[in-house]
């Protein structure tokens, strides 16, 4: 490193932009374009894919010396490329940083990135539930615990950015990265998704919000495919939980999508990125390119003629670091600045906010060190962050069916556990975690953590077992049935583990690039749970899987249904708990699960054309709806409207610009512990455009034991029944609408009309996005008793489909 005047830029009396400005104003061009790059050292160019095309990405040409000789803006996933341990890694990340830091003459640090989706995504770390398990345990605060943890243990690496969460909503359950999403309701995901934000900007880490935006809307469920939907899917399904997350999570990074909106690429769409994101949102912080996005504007979308130009458009709309390597932002759009195509203040735009984030996250300070402290007690998976994943894990398993209950499994039954992923710690992982993500092409590494199976862990809990595989998730061969179908008649209960195996670019049957054509269970897994019902012995279906598959028969022959998303590294172990009874299921479905296979994915946000209707013979209602979910106890609710008439069916005045409370007691009267989710819905029977026929507005789950009673309290504002007029602008309507206290989108005990008063309201971005929601357990052990403000509505017991055995 050569001197160089440094005054004002390290100066920490000085603000933030004034140390940008200062670092800006001394730079050459080639040292402004090395911040604006990243560098993926460990990348494989062999086929052996963890991004899109890297195959063919991968070669930027340039050595490591001339790459860093200007600087260089990040280091691309140095834990996350191969197995490497914790401490070792760490040193080598040190070592590196230490060389860009020598090599440029203002000894500027590369930021350095990695995915984090299921956990830091490196060798020996802890592997958590995927999103779609987040979003089935309904429960934002374990999930921020998790986040904080998570990025605990990144800084303590030496990594200052994680590429996570996934905001993109469901729609179409055929899409390989189901599940990476968090569900198909926005305000689900953006709720919890401001969680995992919030928990891992707290732990210092810059959360990266991505698919930015429309990415989960591909024709088909098809990855990379086109985007057709109008202005108001967008505003209204798509965009509510990026908006959460940069108004109320803090995120400070945003990574645009592969999607193309209606024929505009999101990494060219300024209006997107620039006027939506940064000018109306006011996010200030830095859009990094999903890896290789900006190539794909000349290679895959092909609306640029060369990387200059896909250079030019991707800086212009408002992205301002090219990840994963240098390509287009490194010679071309050098070339393009010095022919004068490319305005210069544009490069000095995204570098200036560049420069901020690592002067905000003191890598600019005197005395930074690229060693972190502490470096050599470093461990990515201890007792505390296990305990956490097995939490998560519990929560998220789901009890669809149990009309024979057998669950949870008496004591001294004789359990034949059968199936593909009886036996398979693979089947806890979906595609981010790292040994599924990268592990795999590393055979001679050992997995790294303990991942304990279903059959392992029914064991443990002193389950008598037999097993037999049965089949492999996707090979036709079923010369396997024979021994499985033996075990299954020797047995009092079969549980039958089926599922998906995660990957990426067909190499698995879900994760990123293995989407669907249709939502049979993979492979002959179908038929094989039909041999071991066909046997008369009782068959306990439990689904691991990343996304929701139409059962059919399976079900309704089955004694009972259990769904778990890839629930993580001690998924088995939570399994065990809720087959046994150890722990009472409290997860609900975050996405529907469809009845025909072959029919047409759609979602529970539906409008009233999209439910069945007698002018189509195609019958879209699922199975079981979006938010179901039983429990081994029961549970009371009385509901009430705070200040609603006494005459029945009359509505509360509910002002334009104010809010009403909603209180729902809660009664365990069941004989054992379990934790309920409260659901409120709203219901819209006219509006001036078509709704979807009701949506979630506000949760909360309520643990509590038995015989307890808790409160939840809703404040609802009226902000979140705004929707995209007819006039395109975001608008609350005057008129009656419903409030539904309910147990599923599908299942609603209480229905409290309201009438929203006053004048046609416009809102814009300022408005409350969230119901306030406040639970208070144990609450009030005396029936609620109705006063002149109010109206109590009881809800019978709902006995589930067990008791407790």
């Amino acid at each position: 490193m050569t001197d160089a005047p440094q005054a004002a830029w390290r100066d920490t009396t000085r603000s933030t932009d004034e140390r940008a400005d200062a670092l800006v104003a001394a730079m050459t061009l080639d040292e402004k374009l090395s911040q604006l790059v990243g560098l993926w050292v460990g990348a494989d160019a062999s086929g052996g894919g963890v991004a899109p095309h890297q195959a063919d990405m991968t070669s930027h040409g340039l050595g490591w010396e001339e790459v860093i000789a200007d600087g260089l803006g990040q280091l691309t996933r140095p834990f996350g490329s191969a197995p490497v341990a914790p401490v070792a890694g760490a040193r080598s990340l040190a070592a590196s940083q230490a060389q860009v830091v020598a090599a440029n003459r203002f000894g500027i640090p590369a930021l350095v990135h990695e995915e984090c989706l299921a956990g830091f995504a490196a060798w020996q770390a802890t592997a958590y539930p995927v999103p779609l398990s987040w979003g089935a345990t309904f429960d934002p605060d374990l999930v921020e615990q998790m986040a904080r943890r998570i990025g605990a243990s990144m800084r303590a690496a030496g990594v200052h950015q994680g590429l996570a969460p996934v905001l993109d909503v469901t729609r179409d359950y055929r899409w390989g990265r189901t599940e990476e999403t968090i569900g198909e309701d926005p305000y689900l995901v953006g709720t919890v998704g401001t969680a995992y934000v919030k928990g891992l900007e707290a732990a210092g880490v810059v959360a990266t919000l991505k698919h930015f935006a429309g990415y989960s809307v591909s024709r088909a469920g098809r990855n990379l495919a086109p985007v057709s939907i109008g202005p108001r899917e967008l505003a209204d399904v798509v965009l509510p939980p990026f908006e959460m997350a940069v108004r109320d999570g803090g995120a400070r990074s945003v990574m645009h999508s592969y999607a193309e909106l209606d024929g505009v690429p999101s990494a060219a769409d300024h209006a997107l990125l620039t006027t939506l994101l940064r000018d109306t949102w006011g996010f200030d912080g830095t859009l990094v390119a999903d890896y290789f996005g900006i190539r794909f504007l000349h290679t895959l979308h092909q609306v640029a003629a060369d990387d200059g130009h896909a250079a030019a458009l991707a800086l212009s709309a408002g992205v301002d670091v090219e990840l994963p390597s240098v390509h287009c932002y490194g010679r071309p759009l050098h070339d393009a600045v010095v022919r004068g195509d490319v305005d210069e203040a544009l490069v000095d735009r995204a570098l200036h906010r560049v420069l901020r984030q690592k002067i905000e996250l003191g890598l600019l300070d005197d005395g930074w060190t690229p060693l972190p402290a502490g470096v050599d007690d470093l461990t990515l998976d201890d007792a505390d962050s296990r305990d956490l994943a097995l939490r998560l894990a519990r929560e998220a398993v789901v009890l669809v069916t149990n009309p024979d209950r057998v669950l949870p499994l008496a004591p001294g039954r004789r359990v034949a556990v059968v199936g593909p992923l009886a036996d398979d710690p693979y089947a806890m992982l979906g595609c981010y975690s790292f040994p599924a993500h990268v592990g795999v092409h590393h055979p001679d590494h050992a997995i790294g953590i303990d991942i304990p199976t279903v059959l392992g862990a029914l064991r443990e809990a002193g389950v008598a077992t037999t097993t037999a595989r049965g089949c492999d998730v996707t090979d036709p061969d079923r010369s396997g049935f024979v021994e499985a179908v033996e075990q299954a008649r020797a047995a009092d209960v079969v549980v039958a583990v089926v599922g998906d195996r995660a990957g990426l670019f067909g190499r698995g049957t879900s994760g990123e690039g293995c989407d669907a054509t249709d939502l049979r269970l993979p492979g002959v897994q179908a038929d094989l749970v039909r041999a071991l019902l066909d046997t008369g012995t009782p068959v306990v279906l439990l689904l691991l899987t990343g996304r929701p598959y139409a059962l059919g028969d399976l079900a309704t022959r089955s004694a009972a249904v259990v769904q778990a998303f890839f629930p993580g590294q001690r998924g088995g172990e939570a399994l065990a708990e809720v087959l046994t009874g150890a722990v009472s299921p409290s997860g609900r479905l975050p996405v529907s699960l469809p009845a025909d296979p072959s029919g047409q994915p759609g979602t529970y946000l539906s409008q009233p054309l999209g439910r069945r209707t007698q002018v189509s013979n195609v019958d879209p209602t699922p199975v079981h709806p979006f938010g179901h979910g039983l429990s081994y106890t029961s549970f009371d609710w009385e509901a009430r409207l705070v200040g609603a008439p006494d005459e029945p069916d009359a509505a509360a005045r509910w002002a334009v610009d104010g809010e009403v409370v909603v209180e729902v007691d809660v009664t365990n009267t069941g004989d054992r512990a379990g934790a309920d989710v409260v659901q409120l819905y709203l219901h819209d029977p006219v509006a001036q455009v078509t709704r979807p026929v009701v949506r979630l507005v506000g949760y909360a789950r309520v643990d509590l034991a038995p015989g307890e009673r808790g409160r939840v309290t809703f404040t609802v504002p009226a902000d979140v029944t705004a929707f995209t007029g007819l006039h395109g602008r975001r608008v609350v309507e005057p008129g009656d609408v419903e409030l539904r206290v309910s147990r599923s989108s599908a299942d609603h005990a209480v229905t409290l009309p309201a009438r929203l008063v006053g004048g046609e309201r416009e809102v814009d971005h300022t408005r409350r996005l969230v119901t306030d929601v406040a639970v208070q357990t144990p609450a009030v052990q005396t029936p609620a008793v109705q006063t002149p403000d109010s109206q109590t509505v009881p809800v019978p017991a709902v006995v589930p489909e067990v008791v407790s055995a």
